[in-house]
């Protein structure tokens, strides 16, 4: 009788010894999936013109994430270009808003250097102004005339200050994911300094 009991003790021992390295080994599996998939690309010239306190650079890097899949030649079908995709009409504000040498041009956005110190300009510029990740993402994806619209609206926005709804379901679905690859980025690196 005692020798059943010790056996099954044995086996309830091997069993949860067996439970607890898969459980390591997913876990490692999994950590070592997540950081190939939400790389770290970029990160130097993110931290080298993150001169913005309010820009978090796990958010950056999720628009990059999100907007190229790290791509610098990435290319859309309205013309946005390089990791963080920017049109050449904002490209065009953004120079003369922050007075850029005149020597930067809409081929320099295909440079990951010169694409990111743009868009973290941009980014920046909307965050300052609408106080929100939402709205800076919102204004980075559908262009401020459409934020400033849609706050406008009683439709979208019952105190013209934060929407209740986002009437663009691209826009929307858009927020959602570089909301969702920020916080990826967040566990994965903590802040990213």
């Amino acid at each position: 009788m005692k020798s059943g009991f010790a056996t099954r003790v044995k086996w309830a021992l091997i069993l949860c010894a067996a439970m607890l390295l898969c459980a390591l080994l997913y876990g490692a599996a999994s950590r070592i999936y997540y950081k190939k998939a939400y790389p770290l690309t970029y990160l130097e010239h993110v931290l080298e013109q993150n001169d913005y306190e309010i820009l978090p650079n796990a958010l950056v890097m999720a628009v990059i994430r999100t907007e190229s899949g790290f791509n610098p030649l990435a290319q859309s079908s309205v013309g946005a270009r390089g990791l963080m995709q920017i049109t050449e009409d904002t490209f065009h504000w953004a120079k003369w808003k922050r007075s850029a040498p005149p020597a930067d041009s809409y081929e320099d956005l295909f440079d990951p250097r010169t694409n990111i110190s743009y868009g973290m300009y941009i980014l920046a510029t909307h965050l300052s102004e609408y106080g929100s990740h939402e709205l800076a993402l919102c204004a980075y994806h559908a262009g401020r005339g459409s934020v400033n619209r849609w706050l406008a609206d009683a439709r979208y926005s019952q105190d013209g200050i934060a929407l209740t709804s986002i009437p663009f379901d691209d826009t929307g679905r858009y927020v959602a994911k570089v909301k969702h690859t920020m916080e990826i980025y967040e566990k994965l690196y903590g802040g990213l300094e």
